[in-house]
Protein backbone atom coordinates (compact mmCIF):
# COMPACT_ATOMS: atom_id res chain seq x y z
CA UNK A 1 0.00 0.00 0.00
CA UNK A 2 1.25 3.22 -0.93
CA UNK A 3 1.73 6.39 1.54
CA UNK A 4 -0.87 8.04 -0.80
CA UNK A 5 -3.20 5.16 -0.15
CA UNK A 6 -2.46 4.71 2.81
CA UNK A 7 -5.55 5.27 5.12
CA UNK A 8 -7.86 6.54 2.64
CA UNK A 9 -11.71 5.13 2.11
CA UNK A 10 -13.36 4.39 -0.96
CA UNK A 11 -17.24 4.00 -0.85
CA UNK A 12 -20.00 3.46 -3.32
CA UNK A 13 -23.29 4.12 -3.10
CA UNK A 14 -26.41 2.00 -4.77
CA UNK A 15 -29.91 3.15 -5.28
CA UNK A 16 -29.97 4.53 -1.65
CA UNK A 17 -33.14 5.69 -0.20
CA UNK A 18 -32.19 6.62 3.25
CA UNK A 19 -32.35 9.56 5.74
CA UNK A 20 -28.88 10.01 7.05
CA UNK A 21 -28.79 11.70 10.74
CA UNK A 22 -26.32 14.73 11.44
CA UNK A 23 -22.95 13.52 12.01
CA UNK A 24 -18.77 14.71 11.26
CA UNK A 25 -16.07 13.13 10.20
CA UNK A 26 -12.38 13.14 10.91
CA UNK A 27 -11.31 13.24 7.10
CA UNK A 28 -12.78 15.15 4.13
CA UNK A 29 -15.88 13.76 2.33
CA UNK A 30 -15.80 14.28 -1.26
CA UNK A 31 -18.51 12.63 -3.36
CA UNK A 32 -19.92 12.59 -6.32
CA UNK A 33 -23.68 11.79 -7.57
CA UNK A 34 -24.59 9.38 -10.79
CA UNK A 35 -28.43 9.23 -10.66
CA UNK A 36 -31.48 9.93 -7.86
CA UNK A 37 -30.56 13.03 -5.94
CA UNK A 38 -29.15 13.49 -2.05
CA UNK A 39 -30.67 16.41 0.01
CA UNK A 40 -27.94 17.64 1.47
CA UNK A 41 -27.97 19.44 4.75
CA UNK A 42 -24.58 21.44 5.93
CA UNK A 43 -24.69 24.88 7.90
CA UNK A 44 -28.10 24.65 8.25
CA UNK A 45 -28.51 24.96 4.63
CA UNK A 46 -30.72 22.25 2.24
CA UNK A 47 -28.53 21.76 -0.93
CA UNK A 48 -29.85 19.18 -3.92
CA UNK A 49 -26.47 17.23 -4.51
CA UNK A 50 -27.16 16.62 -7.99
CA UNK A 51 -25.97 14.01 -11.13
CA UNK A 52 -22.62 14.90 -12.40
CA UNK A 53 -21.73 17.21 -9.08
CA UNK A 54 -19.50 17.42 -6.32
CA UNK A 55 -20.58 17.46 -2.93
CA UNK A 56 -18.10 18.42 0.14
CA UNK A 57 -17.69 18.42 3.92
CA UNK A 58 -14.31 19.63 5.42
CA UNK A 59 -13.17 18.01 8.43
CA UNK A 60 -15.42 18.10 11.75
CA UNK A 61 -17.89 20.05 9.65
CA UNK A 62 -21.57 18.74 10.64
CA UNK A 63 -24.10 17.24 7.75
CA UNK A 64 -26.67 15.47 7.12
CA UNK A 65 -29.08 14.51 4.41
CA UNK A 66 -31.70 12.51 2.62
CA UNK A 67 -31.38 10.60 -0.21
CA UNK A 68 -33.86 9.50 -3.26
CA UNK A 69 -32.59 6.75 -5.90
CA UNK A 70 -29.17 7.67 -4.96
CA UNK A 71 -25.95 6.28 -6.63
CA UNK A 72 -22.79 8.08 -5.78
CA UNK A 73 -19.33 7.27 -5.35
CA UNK A 74 -17.34 8.68 -2.37
CA UNK A 75 -13.96 9.08 -1.14
CA UNK A 76 -12.39 10.61 2.34
CA UNK A 77 -9.04 11.75 2.23
CA UNK A 78 -7.09 12.35 4.99
CA UNK A 79 -6.43 15.98 6.58
CA UNK A 80 -2.48 15.28 6.42
CA UNK A 81 -2.91 14.33 2.24
CA UNK A 82 -4.81 17.21 2.10
CA UNK A 83 -1.89 19.41 4.27
CA UNK A 84 0.64 17.95 1.73
CA UNK A 85 -0.58 18.62 -1.28
CA UNK A 86 -1.52 21.75 -0.18
CA UNK A 87 1.81 22.79 0.57
CA UNK A 88 3.37 21.12 -2.29
CA UNK A 89 1.27 23.75 -4.06
CA UNK A 90 1.50 26.87 -2.48
CA UNK A 91 5.04 26.19 -0.36
CA UNK A 92 3.08 26.55 2.81
CA UNK A 93 1.48 23.95 5.23
CA UNK A 94 -1.47 24.80 5.74
CA UNK A 95 -5.21 22.62 5.81
CA UNK A 96 -7.69 23.86 3.12
CA UNK A 97 -10.92 24.86 3.48
CA UNK A 98 -13.83 24.42 1.12
CA UNK A 99 -16.75 26.76 1.71
CA UNK A 100 -18.74 25.58 -1.70
CA UNK A 101 -20.35 22.77 -0.62
CA UNK A 102 -22.07 21.65 -3.83
CA UNK A 103 -19.49 22.57 -6.91
CA UNK A 104 -20.98 22.42 -10.27
CA UNK A 105 -17.60 21.85 -12.46
CA UNK A 106 -17.88 18.69 -14.83
CA UNK A 107 -13.70 18.46 -15.10
CA UNK A 108 -13.67 18.31 -11.49
CA UNK A 109 -16.60 15.45 -11.82
CA UNK A 110 -14.94 13.75 -14.64
CA UNK A 111 -11.30 13.62 -12.72
CA UNK A 112 -13.04 12.11 -9.58
CA UNK A 113 -14.74 9.54 -11.83
CA UNK A 114 -11.20 8.41 -13.51
CA UNK A 115 -10.12 7.45 -9.35
CA UNK A 116 -12.78 5.68 -8.63
CA UNK A 117 -12.86 3.91 -12.07
CA UNK A 118 -9.20 3.41 -11.66
CA UNK A 119 -9.36 2.03 -8.32
CA UNK A 120 -12.45 -0.07 -8.44
CA UNK A 121 -10.44 -1.92 -11.66
CA UNK A 122 -7.21 -2.06 -9.17
CA UNK A 123 -5.43 -0.83 -12.15
CA UNK A 124 -1.84 0.28 -12.14
CA UNK A 125 -0.45 1.50 -8.76
CA UNK A 126 0.76 4.53 -10.56
CA UNK A 127 -2.33 5.33 -12.40
CA UNK A 128 -4.41 5.01 -9.16
CA UNK A 129 -2.04 7.69 -7.65
CA UNK A 130 -1.55 9.77 -10.24
CA UNK A 131 -5.64 10.45 -10.86
CA UNK A 132 -5.90 10.90 -7.18
CA UNK A 133 -3.23 13.53 -7.08
CA UNK A 134 -4.12 15.06 -10.07
CA UNK A 135 -8.08 15.35 -8.77
CA UNK A 136 -7.46 16.59 -5.37
CA UNK A 137 -4.86 19.26 -6.76
CA UNK A 138 -7.43 20.30 -9.03
CA UNK A 139 -9.69 20.54 -6.41
CA UNK A 140 -7.26 22.48 -4.45
CA UNK A 141 -6.36 25.02 -6.59
CA UNK A 142 -9.50 26.11 -7.87
CA UNK A 143 -11.78 25.53 -4.95
CA UNK A 144 -10.20 26.08 -1.91
CA UNK A 145 -11.09 29.51 -0.16
CA UNK A 146 -9.42 29.85 2.93
CA UNK A 147 -6.83 27.76 4.99
CA UNK A 148 -6.41 27.00 8.34
CA UNK A 149 -3.23 26.06 10.99
CA UNK A 150 -2.85 22.49 10.84
CA UNK A 151 -4.44 21.00 14.06
CA UNK A 152 -6.54 24.49 14.86
CA UNK A 153 -9.96 24.02 14.26
CA UNK A 154 -11.08 24.92 17.79
CA UNK A 155 -7.98 26.60 19.15
CA UNK A 156 -9.84 29.40 19.51
CA UNK A 157 -11.95 28.38 21.89
CA UNK A 158 -9.77 27.13 24.80
CA UNK A 159 -13.01 25.20 26.56
CA UNK A 160 -13.59 23.26 23.26
CA UNK A 161 -10.26 22.53 22.51
CA UNK A 162 -8.94 20.88 26.13
CA UNK A 163 -12.53 18.98 26.23
CA UNK A 164 -12.13 17.52 23.19
CA UNK A 165 -8.64 16.83 23.72
CA UNK A 166 -9.82 15.02 26.89
CA UNK A 167 -12.66 13.09 25.38
CA UNK A 168 -10.61 11.92 22.32
CA UNK A 169 -8.20 10.82 25.17
CA UNK A 170 -11.01 9.02 26.82
CA UNK A 171 -13.06 7.42 24.46
CA UNK A 172 -12.87 3.84 25.99
CA UNK A 173 -14.23 5.33 29.28
CA UNK A 174 -17.70 6.05 30.39
CA UNK A 175 -17.77 9.43 30.43
CA UNK A 176 -19.62 11.63 32.10
CA UNK A 177 -21.06 15.49 32.25
CA UNK A 178 -19.19 15.48 35.50
CA UNK A 179 -16.15 13.95 34.30
CA UNK A 180 -15.67 16.71 31.76
CA UNK A 181 -16.99 19.51 33.29
CA UNK A 182 -15.00 19.58 36.12
CA UNK A 183 -12.05 18.34 34.04
CA UNK A 184 -12.73 21.91 33.15
CA UNK A 185 -13.01 23.67 36.44
CA UNK A 186 -16.64 24.87 35.14
CA UNK A 187 -19.68 24.59 35.56
CA UNK A 188 -22.35 21.77 33.76
CA UNK A 189 -24.58 24.38 32.09
CA UNK A 190 -22.28 26.15 30.96
CA UNK A 191 -20.08 23.46 29.34
CA UNK A 192 -23.09 22.59 27.75
CA UNK A 193 -24.32 25.49 26.44
CA UNK A 194 -20.54 26.18 24.80
CA UNK A 195 -19.94 23.10 23.87
CA UNK A 196 -22.66 22.21 21.91
CA UNK A 197 -22.91 26.14 20.23
CA UNK A 198 -19.01 25.57 19.03
CA UNK A 199 -19.44 21.92 17.62
CA UNK A 200 -23.21 21.92 17.17
CA UNK A 201 -23.13 18.41 18.89
CA UNK A 202 -24.10 17.86 22.66
CA UNK A 203 -21.46 16.13 24.11
CA UNK A 204 -22.87 12.72 23.89
CA UNK A 205 -23.81 13.10 20.27
CA UNK A 206 -19.96 14.03 19.69
CA UNK A 207 -18.65 11.21 21.46
CA UNK A 208 -20.70 9.11 20.04
CA UNK A 209 -19.57 10.09 16.67
CA UNK A 210 -16.20 9.94 17.65
CA UNK A 211 -16.53 6.37 18.76
CA UNK A 212 -18.25 5.52 15.36
CA UNK A 213 -15.05 7.09 13.20
CA UNK A 214 -12.13 5.89 15.05
CA UNK A 215 -13.93 2.05 14.95
CA UNK A 216 -13.83 2.47 11.57
CA UNK A 217 -10.18 3.57 11.05
CA UNK A 218 -9.48 0.49 12.83
CA UNK A 219 -11.43 -1.68 11.16
CA UNK A 220 -9.84 -0.71 7.89
CA UNK A 221 -6.89 -1.64 9.72
CA UNK A 222 -7.73 -5.23 10.16
CA UNK A 223 -9.24 -5.28 13.31
CA UNK A 224 -12.07 -7.29 13.89
CA UNK A 225 -15.91 -5.16 14.42
CA UNK A 226 -15.98 -6.00 18.04
CA UNK A 227 -12.61 -5.55 19.11
CA UNK A 228 -12.66 -2.23 16.97
CA UNK A 229 -16.31 -1.55 19.06
CA UNK A 230 -14.83 -2.66 22.15
CA UNK A 231 -11.89 -0.63 21.96
CA UNK A 232 -13.10 3.10 21.11
CA UNK A 233 -15.86 2.47 24.30
CA UNK A 234 -18.77 0.77 22.58
CA UNK A 235 -20.91 -2.16 24.80
CA UNK A 236 -20.76 -4.50 22.47
CA UNK A 237 -21.01 -5.27 18.43
CA UNK A 238 -24.71 -4.37 18.27
CA UNK A 239 -24.58 -1.26 20.07
CA UNK A 240 -21.97 -0.22 17.64
CA UNK A 241 -23.86 -1.13 14.36
CA UNK A 242 -26.90 0.22 15.36
CA UNK A 243 -25.01 3.56 15.90
CA UNK A 244 -23.05 3.44 11.85
CA UNK A 245 -25.66 2.92 10.27
CA UNK A 246 -26.78 6.23 11.82
CA UNK A 247 -24.07 7.52 9.09
CA UNK A 248 -23.40 5.57 6.77
CA UNK A 249 -25.50 3.47 3.95
CA UNK A 250 -23.42 0.34 5.08
CA UNK A 251 -23.14 -2.75 7.36
CA UNK A 252 -19.74 -2.46 9.41
CA UNK A 253 -19.16 -6.09 7.49
CA UNK A 254 -18.62 -4.34 4.16
CA UNK A 255 -15.35 -2.66 5.81
CA UNK A 256 -14.10 -5.80 6.81
CA UNK A 257 -14.59 -7.51 3.51
CA UNK A 258 -13.48 -5.07 1.63
CA UNK A 259 -16.63 -5.01 -0.80
CA UNK A 260 -17.73 -1.14 -0.37
CA UNK A 261 -14.81 0.13 1.41
CA UNK A 262 -10.99 -0.20 0.19
CA UNK A 263 -8.14 1.71 2.09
Amino acid sequence: MSEILKNIVFTNVNQSNKIFTQHFHNTYFLGITHSGIYKSVSKNNTYDFYAKSTRINNPHELHSGNSTSWACHSVYPTVELMSDLYSQIFYEKRVPIFRTHIIDDILLYEKLVRVFQSYGFKEDLLLIESNIIDALSYLIKNHCQETKEVNNYFDNNKIIKQSLEFINDSLDTALSLDNLSSNLNISKYHFLRVFKKQTGLTPHQYIINQRVEKAVALITKGHTILDAALEVGFNDQSHFNRNFKKFYDHSPLLIAKNNNYIH
